[in-house]
């Protein structure tokens, strides 16, 4: 006898959310997706998705909705609407420990259960399956949801209790925006001195300090083209400002000049990829 998958409901079908969606539905999961913008979802109405003109309406029937969407409030604005009891919510967004652990309460409280689920990836482990998955919550919750993960990221990790995951999703984060920076302050800086951008990239990658992040925003950076976005700029700075204002007891004041660099970058690239930063660190854009 064929065991039936449960439906899941697709909250939040944007950059990141469209290719996840899309995982499940090779791996045989029957999805109804709802995003706020519907021009979006073409494509997987195209392969025969149930696309709901509400989110109330994706999650009636559904087991499992899993909300993949642009921060807390929305998440939580979302969430508010729709009928939560005897259903699991797994949140995947970038949102704060303190938010998730509101949405984790109200969500028990609706007689539902909750676990958050961020990723680390971009649009190309999206679409293969490659994702590194952090899961906060219970043991048992995790057990029940990990199959649904493992269509999303080989290895999916539970790193600890609600908050604690999005925690670590943070911290690795503000890891990114640091590291972008002074990438772009040494490259911009080897530039500047005529040095030879192969000779000095060999010397990195032999040493303790590179990171593959590095070779992956070369390219751009050289071509001085940050089109088509895996991580668009304006996402990493909400991100700096949530780990800024989830740090309580820390001395956040390096965020303040990643902010103000990230945030020049983007004015003159909106929407574009966050490695634009780059511009910003040669004093290309004021």
């Amino acid at each position: 006898m064929t065991q039936t998958k449960a439906t899941i409901a697709w909250l939040g079908a944007g950059l990141m959310g469209a290719p996840m969606a899309a995982r499940l539905l090779e791996a045989g999961y029957p999805l109804r997706v709802w995003n706020r913008t519907q021009s979006k979802v073409a494509t997987l109405a195209e392969q025969g998705v149930h696309i709901a003109a509400t989110a109330a309406e994706a999650v009636t029937g559904a087991d499992f909705v899993i909300t993949m969407l642009s921060d807390g409030r929305a998440t939580e604005t979302v969430v508010e609407g729709v009928d939560m009891a005897g259903k699991t919510l797994v949140q995947m967004a970038t949102i704060g420990p303190g938010e998730n652990m509101r949405l984790a309460e109200r969500i028990d409280k609706a007689g539902g259960a909750y676990l958050e689920a961020p990723v680390l990836g971009s649009i190309p482990e999206a679409k293969s399956g490659r994702l590194i998955i952090m899961a906060g919550g219970s043991e048992a919750l995790f057990a029940r949801v990990r199959p649904i993960l493992c269509c999303l990221g080989n290895e999916p990790r539970r790193v600890g209790e609600v908050g604690q995951a999005s925690a670590m999703k943070l911290a690795l984060n503000q890891l990114i925006a640091s590291l972008t920076v002074a990438f772009s302050t040494s490259l911009a800086f080897a530039e500047e001195y005529g040095v030879d951008v192969e000779a000095f990239m060999a010397i990195l990658r032999e040493s303790a300090l590179y990171a593959p992040t590095f070779d992956k925003k070369l390219a751009k950076m050289l071509e001085r083209n940050y089109q088509n976005p895996n991580f668009p700029t304006e996402h990493l700075i909400k991100d700096i400002d949530l780990f800024k204002d989830q740090a309580k007891e820390l001395d956040t004041r390096l965020l303040d000049v990643l902010r103000q660099l990230y945030g020049r970058a983007q004015a003159k690239h909106e929407r574009e990829d966050y490695s634009c930063v780059y511009e910003a660190v040669r004093g290309a854009v004021e």
